[in-house]
């Protein structure tokens, strides 16, 4: 049998950037699932991904640093990212989906 869940991310609760690990409700060894709150005026500060980034806008909107390149997301907007340096920051809130693709070893 294949293993599937179904998530309502819109209602789930999601923690500050300070608990972000209680914000993960799904991993396994290719990707990690995961909420991001920021409330008004917060960030996250600079992150070094060594896995493909998926940013999914839920509610709000946020800017997202990816390398020297700052792109906005709002709800419904999806962001792509290889492997790079990431920030956040939000003037009025946000609440995302972030999802982690582990990058392949292709040596």
């Amino acid at each position: 049998m294949i293993s599937t869940k179904r998530f309502d991310i819109v209602s789930m609760k999601a923690y500050g950037y300070d608990q972000r690990e209680k914000n993960v409700f799904y991993v396994t060894p290719e990707f990690k699932m995961r909420l991001i709150s920021l409330g008004p005026g917060e960030s996250m500060p600079k992150c070094d991904m060594a896995s493909h980034v998926i940013f999914v806008g839920i509610e709000g909107e946020a800017e997202v640093d990816v390398g020297t390149n700052r792109f906005a997301l709002s709800r419904g907007q999806c962001l792509v990212s290889e492997p790079a340096t990431l920030s956040m920051r939000t003037n009025a809130g946000a609440r995302l989906l972030g999802i982690q693709v582990a990058k392949r070893n292709t040596e």
